[in-house]
């Protein structure tokens, strides 16, 4: 039986008992813990420094008929929309615009000079180094040829290097028609609260200015990709319709009128758009005005129209451009109303109303006007009946508005806030910087974070590996067993 015994074959042996592994844990959770304060720091030192105030941007409109600087002093909330210090925020306006340098490109950064000066007065030397300043364009320098634009443009970044805020030579160009739309909404729906909020509670805004007129608002329609636009600006998406019409502004349209008086194009044994005895030379040519509202409506009518042979769209409203249903509330600005205020309508009055003023405007007799509007410039007095017969005609005749209506408001300002399309491009600017530093700033902090962390588990774990007792692994045949001993 002892033969036997020696030889039975031996138990199963269990595992070699494995060393415990909570020093290693305890090290990599320490670590762990580390990196995440380390982040957790960086982030709140970054929401420290993008609070305080007041801070300054300044924005150049570039227009047509001239410039104006606007130096807008805010404080920002993290997270937050830009807050405006209407007390610090001010502008100044020039003529004539960067548009009158095409003979002289070269001399137009001299018209800056006055409006950085003034700039300047208002942020404070202590301030000037730290806020940056931008030129816009818009419909003036998009009507000039190319290499003339060009120039104007690098005459006024030389005097912007040099005017001692921050800027970049990118930052002065010619903006598209859409973006001028898209900002004037912007501007629109931020003095009215509503920006930043539910898209469908916005409104929509139309622009009539000298050389074109912008249409912008949210819409739910499947667009064609060219009028389809999308704006970011924090957590909201904003699905929106924006088209410039160029050649459509008030000025424009006026100007193509006259041309075609001369040509002949238009029957007329006069200017229709001209009060009664008022004439005025077009290149030699003499116009007489002869005051007919409903003549200088179908005129319009027509103005609006061209273009309209060129359209691929199953019906373009204006010109050669789809135009969805206007749904909602718009507010009407510029032009629009300069016209309602100098007829002293209210800021919703329907467009009967401006069509009754018109009519009776256009009737009156040149004489009688200047003396009943002394104060006001003859040019400008002038141009009063065609203003609006043309508003009627954009609005009603084009865009389908009834005359009833009382959703559209003309007005430049919403409470204090002037609602041009500069403000609704600080506004936008200032959010795309942020998100822009916010990416680059947790770019920056993560990876320095990463690289410590690494190199500290690395070093961690050639320590421990380093410093783990060393140990040799024997069967006893007797116990029949395993046993761990620890080697010298």
């Amino acid at each position: 039986m002892a033969m036997i015994d020696r030889y039975k074959t031996p138990r199963r042996s269990p595992s070699p008992t494995r060393l415990p592994q909570k020093p290693r844990t305890t090290i990599v959770l320490a670590l762990l813990a580390t990196a995440l304060i380390l982040l957790f720091l960086s982030f709140s030192s970054y929401k420290t420094n993008t609070t305080p105030g007041p801070l300054f941007s300044v924005i150049i409109d570039a227009g047509s008929s001239g410039s104006r600087i606007h130096v807008f002093a805010f404080s920002q909330q993290e997270g937050s929309l830009p807050l405006l210090d209407l007390n610090r925020t001010a502008v100044l306006r020039t003529s004539p615009g960067l548009s009158s340098f095409v003979d002289e490109p070269v001399k137009a950064g001299d018209s800056l000079e006055e409006l950085i000066w003034f700039a300047k007065q208002n942020v404070g030397q202590d301030s000037v180094g730290s806020t940056e300043i931008r030129l816009m364009a818009t419909a003036g320098l998009r009507l000039v040829d190319g290499d003339v634009r060009e120039k104007i443009l690098e005459s006024c970044r030389s005097v912007l290097r040099e005017s001692g805020f921050k800027f970049e030579d990118d930052w002065a160009s010619v903006i598209p028609g859409y973006d001028e739309g898209l900002y004037a909404w912007a501007a629109a729906n931020y003095a009215l609260g509503k920006l930043g909020g539910d898209p469908q509670k916005t409104i929509g805004i139309i622009e009539l200015g000298g050389a074109s007129a912008q249409l912008t608002f949210v819409s739910d329609e499947l667009l064609p990709t060219e009028y389809m636009h999308t704006l970011k600006l924090g957590k909201t998406t904003y699905n929106l319709y924006s088209k410039s019409f160029l050649h459509f502004g008030q000025n424009a349209a006026e100007q193509t009128l006259h041309e075609l008086l001369k040509s002949g194009s238009i029957k007329s044994t006069g200017d229709p758009c001209m009060p009664k005895g008022y004439s005025y030379e077009k290149e030699t040519f003499e116009v007489k005005g002869t005051g007919n509202f409903t003549e200088c409506r179908s005129v319009s009518i027509d103005l609006l129209r061209n273009g309209k042979e060129n359209c691929t769209f199953q019906e373009c409203r204006i010109g050669s451009a789809f135009v969805p249903d206007l749904p909602g509330h718009f507010l009407a600005t510029e032009n629009f109303f300069f016209t309602s205020k100098f007829f002293k309508l209210d800021r919703k009055s329907p467009l009967s109303h401006i069509s009754s003023a018109g009519e009776k405007f256009c009737g009156e007799d040149w004489v009688t006007l200047k003396e009943r509007y002394s104060s006001t410039d003859e040019e400008e007095l002038s141009r009063y009946c065609f203003s609006s017969a043309y508003i009627v005609a954009f609005l009603h005749d084009s865009l389908g508005i009834p005359l009833d209506a009382t959703r559209i408001e003309f007005a430049n300002e919403v409470g204090d806030i002037r609602a041009e399309w500069a403000l609704g491009a600080f506004i936008v600017q200032r959010m795309a910087s942020i998100s822009k530093n916010s990416a680059s700033m947790f770019k920056s902090t993560l990876a320095p974070i990463v690289l410590i962390l690494s190199l500290s588990l690395f070093i961690s774990l050639s320590v421990a590996k380093y410093r783990r007792p060393q140990t040799k692994t024997i069967y006893d045949l007797e116990k029949g067993r395993y046993i761990v001993t620890r080697v010298a």
